[in-house]
């Protein structure tokens, strides 16, 4: 089997080298001068002997004066962020450096030119002309400023990670620039179902804190975390139960006569002195049973603005549960049912899920909802 798998592949090897050798010539022909030298030197790593060796030759040297004429566009601009294309540029040209030194066959055929010191001096102007302009976003004052700031900031630690302080100006231009919700805790106007509230008031925690960052520039935080770090709101977010019932049940019996749908041996009768079957369709009186258990609510939403006290956000968010037992029971001749209705007269009736269930149950689509419309409201701001 090995042998057979061996010759297989070698059958097949030249055939991939190829069909890799046609890509990189397309690419050069293309123009993709940078795609077509990494598919060349993939060639020559798999085949020193490839016919890549001709193609990694004229499309290193296409690519290079591609990249050093791109250089030269952007020597003289007035862009002050212009150095960031610069760095991409000796990045590029770096990338093909190294994956021609790594290739013993390529380097034989071809002297990559290296821009390392280029490419870290680059770098480092571009990431101080963000720093800079974050800086000065961030003098001028203003959520719109930090939010502009905190751009320029991310793009200098994308440049360099870690740039001089760019972590803690990132902390202070978020801090500028979020606006910041408060979600107080789920009241219920019973007492009855403060326990059930728990389960809510969980998974709305949980909620807030897998999406703390609903969208870049949106906080949330609960009453005690907003206290303990002295946040002033914009937004507050009051969320209540209201005009709620639980346990509203419903039973209805419902009786017909039901006939067998072929006829059945019902007994014998003699004929000419001998007993012969008889036979008949049968009857049964099934009474079917179903109980219903509704539970359902309210949830009151309102989103004041902190400053203005000024409501900004009303909604009601409906919720329902409904439980549901059936059963049965019949008098006759229990060939009359079908198998179904036969497995409902085993049935038997069931108790309820506790109030407490209930309400926990009810309260499961309206956090659906309510997650939705949280989304929904921030995702502009």
């Amino acid at each position: 089997m090995n042998r057979l798998f061996s010759l297989l592949f070698l059958l097949v090897l030249p055939v991939l080298i190829l069909d890799s050798c046609k890509s990189a010539k397309k690419s050069l022909k293309r123009g993709n001068y940078d795609e077509s030298v990494l598919l060349a030197v993939d060639n020559l790593n798999s085949s020193p002997r490839s016919s890549s060796a001709d193609i990694l030759k004229e499309a290193y040297e296409l690519a290079l004066r591609q990249h050093l004429d791109d250089l030269q566009r952007n020597e003289n601009g007035a862009d002050p962020f212009s150095w960031e294309r610069k760095a991409t540029i000796y990045t590029s040209l770096n990338t093909l450096h190294k994956a021609i030194m790594d290739c013993p066959a390529c380097a034989r055929l071809v002297s990559p030119r290296s821009f390392f010191k280029e490419e870290s001096e680059a770098r480092e102007a571009a990431a101080t002309a963000r720093y800079d302009a974050g800086l000065t976003r961030l003098n001028q004052g203003g959520r719109d400023n930090a939010r502009q700031a905190y751009e320029h900031f991310e793009k200098a630690q994308d440049l360099i990670p870690g740039f001089r302080d760019v972590n803690r100006m990132l902390d202070e231009a978020y801090q500028e620039a979020t606006f910041k919700v408060v979600v107080e805790q789920v009241l219920v106007t019973s007492r009855a179902y403060q326990l059930s509230n728990v389960y809510f008031q969980d998974r709305v925690e949980d909620f807030l804190q897998t999406n703390r960052r609903l969208n870049k520039f949106v906080r949330f935080y609960t009453p005690d975390e907003a206290t303990a770090g002295k946040v002033r709101p914009d937004h507050v977010v009051r969320l209540q139960f209201d005009d709620f019932v639980v346990g509203q049940t419903l039973i209805e019996n419902n009786s017909e006569v039901v006939t067998s749908k072929d006829s059945v041996k019902t007994g014998e009768a003699t004929v000419n002195g001998k007993k012969v079957p008889v036979y008949d369709k049968v009857k049964a009186k099934l009474t079917h049973s179903r109980k219903t258990v509704k539970s359902g609510g309210e949830l009151d939403m309102q989103i004041q603005d902190y400053t203005t006290q000024k409501i900004v956000y009303q909604t009601k968010i409906p919720g329902e549960y409904v439980w549901v037992s059936e059963w049965g029971s019949f008098n006759g001749d229990e060939r009359a049912l079908t198998p179904e209705q036969k497995r409902m007269t085993n049935s038997k009736e069931l108790l309820p899920p506790a109030p407490q269930q209930l309400f926990v149950e009810f309260s499961k689509p309206i956090y659906n909802q309510l997650t939705n419309r949280l989304r929904g409201f921030y995702e502009k701001y």
